[in-house]
C-alpha cells in the first residue's frame, strides 16, 4: 500500500512529455515530474518515491531524500514565517508548515527546531509539530535491557539528556554513562538500559550488563597483548583517555578491568593495568 510522507517502490504506468505516471494502488495514479525521472525509464519499471502533496495539494513523487520522513523526529531550520505558520526546510521544493497551534514556543526565522513529522486526518497533508509530547510516548513501549535503538537527543537535563526512542518513546540518558558531550537534535544509536516500573526507560550509548562486559573485555585483552602486556590507563584515567582508547565511558572501563581483575587476568595499578601471564 503507498504511503504518503514516506518512500515507496511504485511501477511506471504511464509516459508523459512532462514526466512519468506510477501506480498509486489506492491513491490512483501519481505524477513523477520529468526533472525526477531516472534516465531510460521505462512502462513496467520500479522506481523508489518519496510521496506528499505539492502546492496545490496535488499527490507528487520525487526521488529525493527529505530529511524527515512521516512519524520521525527531526531537528529542521525555519526559512519563513507568515500569517499560517513557520516553514521549515526538509528538503523538497515545497517547504514543511509547522502551523501556529503547533509551535511549543513561537518559531523564528533561520532558528531550527525540534519536530514531530504528522498528517493532517482530515486534508492528508503534511506537516510538523514542536509539541513533542502530543506524539511521542503515546503508545505503549515494549522493550528489554539491552535492545539496540535509535535515538534523538532532544533537551539537556540536570542528570543527563532526554532522548526520543525510535521515534515513539521517552528516554534518559544519563550523564554518568556518556563518554562523549552529545548535542540537542542529534541522532545516535543506543540500547535499552532498564525499564523501570514506572514505565520511565533508562538509555546507554553502549550494550549493557555482562554483553557489554564481555565485549570490552575481549578489546582490553586483544590491546594489552598487542602492547607487551601493560596498557597506561587504570580506573583513575581521565575519562577522555579512556574514551579516546576504546570508545567507551570510564564507568564501562572500570567495570570491564575489574571483572578482569576478578577472574585473575590482569593487575591494576594507579597508572594502568598489566596482563597476568
Amino acid at each position: 500500500m503507498a504511503t504518503i510522507g514516506r518512500r515507496n517502490t511504485l511501477e511506471v504506468v504511464k509516459i508523459v512529455d512532462f514526466g512519468v505516471y506510477l501506480d498509486g494502488e489506492q491513491l490512483d495514479e501519481i505524477l513523477l515530474p520529468k526533472r525526477y525521472v531516472p534516465k531510460d525509464c521505462a512502462v513496467g519499471d520500479m522506481v523508489d518515491v518519496f510521496i506528499y502533496l505539492d502546492s496545490d495539494d496535488k499527490l507528487i513523487a520525487t526521488t529525493l531524500n527529505p530529511k524527515a520522513m512521516l512519524n520521525e523526529v527531526a531537528k529542521l531550520k525555519v526559512v519563513s514565517v507568515n500569517e499560517v505558520g513557520a516553514f521549515l526546510d526538509w528538503g523538497l521544493p515545497k517547504d514543511l508548515l509547522v502551523p501556529f497551534g503547533e509551535q511549543h514556543v513561537k518559531m523564528e526565522e533561520g532558528r531550527s527546531y525540534n519536530v514531530y513529522i504528522y498528517q493532517h486526518q482530515e486534508t492528508h497533508r503534511i506537516a510538523a509539530s514542536s509539541k513533542l509530547n502530543r506524539f511521542v510516548g503515546k503508545t505503549e513501549a515494549d522493550y528489554r535491557s539491552g535492545d539496540p535503538v535509535e535515538l534523538f537527543v532532544t533537551d539537556r537535563t540536570d542528570i543527563g539528556y532526554s532522548a526520543v526512542i525510535n521515534n515513539a518513546h521517552w528516554g534518559v540518558l544519563f550523564e554518568e554513562d556518556l563518554y562523549r558531550p552529545l548535542r540537542k537534535g542529534q541522532k545516535i544509536n543506543g540500547y535499552i538500559k532498564r525499564v523501570r516500573e514506572d514505565g520511565k526507560i533508562d538509555l546507554s550509548l553502549q550494550k549493557v550488563g555482562y554483553q557489554k562486559v564481555d565485549d570490552l573485555s575481549r578489546r582490553v585483552m586483544n590491546v594489552l597483548r598487542a602492547e607487551g602486556g601493560y596498557l597506561a590507563l587504570s580506573d583513575k584515567s581521565p575519562a577522555q583517555a579512556i574514551h579516546d582508547k576504546f570508545g567507551v565511558s570510564k564507568n564501562a572501563y572500570k567495570m570491564t578491568i575489574g571483572a578482569l581483575y576478578k577472574q585473575r587476568k590482569i593487575t591494576i595499578d594507579r597508572e594502568g593495568i598489566k596482563l597476568i601471564d
